[in-house]
């Protein structure tokens, strides 16, 4: 078993063996949410979503058995027989993204990822279809609940240093962003073992449509962050949430903060997983520059347009 389907063959540009930067993992900022300076962590996150579009928060209040059950319950719905998993799947054209084994953008010149995964929305109650959670495992529901309870005040504080460090009150950037409408959308990515993982890629690079996405990882390395005109690789951190800045906040931001291209690279030997969740927008609302920060000598860098219309565009690879 040393080869796979050209179909998961990527461009030699894309290959990871040869575009990344060997035996140096990138040093992400890692964020200690239990800072009670709050002027302190507001510029950590600040300065963070600037200048690299990601970072990694501990101390964030999700207990580690929190973190634990969602993920065991994940693991096991994917180890279920495909036909169990099927029963979840996007209906036939539908044009939803909440489902199992979701095909979302167009695979460019017909490539595809090494990756299996789940969607379905997890907040506010009003978008739940649970239609799309898995009944099996049993405690699936419970797991994820308890989970999306702790996760809300971890992404409250989150926009709320994200305003402050604009200058901004602390409820104007998620108050722009859809405020108590932001869905909450889980994805589960279930990467398995990969012949020839120097050939394939689990996620092509991209920048999240979100405002921001929030992510559990499991050990398997497999994040990469592009910087400097390379790739790296992202370190690994126990019960840390990894955060990216989505393309929502860079609008919102009026450019000041940075969406990060990431990729996932695959294991020959390992399962990856990862729980990222992405909070967006309502569909509806349009989203554009805060106002406060757009002046003569920062006009707006961003079209104001209806997020819908945003996802339209950026999944069918229409410029903005």
């Amino acid at each position: 078993m040393d080869t796979i389907p050209s179909e998961y063959i990527r461009a030699e540009n894309e290959q990871p063996a040869i575009t990344t930067i060997a035996g140096t993992v990138l040093e992400v900022p890692v964020i200690d949410m239990g800072d009670t300076d709050q002027e302190n962590l507001v510029r950590l996150i600040a300065d963070a979503s600037r200048d690299w579009g990601i970072f990694q928060v501990v101390n964030h209040g999700i207990e580690g058995d929190v973190i634990m059950k969602l993920q065991k319950v994940g693991r096991e719905f994917f180890e279920l027989p495909q036909e169990e998993k099927e029963v979840y799947a996007k209906p036939d054209g539908a044009q939803i993204v909440e489902g199992y084994g979701t095909k979302l953008q167009k695979e460019v010149e017909g490539k595809k990822g090494w990756v299996d995964h789940l969607f379905h929305k997890i907040w506010p109650p009003s978008v739940i279809n649970y239609h799309f959670w898995p009944k099996n495992p049993p405690s699936y529901r419970e797991a994820n609940e308890e989970y999306t309870k702790k996760l809300r005040v971890v992404a409250d504080k989150l926009f709320e240093s994200l305003s402050l460090g604009l200058g901004l009150e602390g409820h104007e950037l998620k108050d722009a962003g859809g405020g108590e409408d932001l869905n909450y959308l889980m994805k589960i990515n279930y990467y398995p073992p990969c012949p020839r993982p120097d050939l394939a890629l689990g996620v092509v690079a991209h920048t999240d449509m979100s405002c921001i996405t929030i992510l559990v990882p499991n050990e398997v390395q497999g994040l990469q962050v592009f910087k400097d005109e390379h790739w790296y690789n992202v370190k690994y951190i126990p019960n840390a949430l990894i955060i990216h800045i989505g393309d929502q906040i860079e609008i919102l931001s009026n450019g000041n903060y940075k969406s990060v291209l990431h990729r996932t690279t695959v294991n020959k030997d390992n399962t990856r997983m990862s729980w990222p969740v992405f909070l967006e927008p309502p569909q509806e609302l349009e989203v554009g520059p805060v106002s406060k920060l757009v002046n003569e000598e920062n006009p707006s860098k961003y079209k104001t347009k209806k997020y819908k219309d945003y996802v339209y565009c950026k999944l069918n690879k229409i410029p903005q």
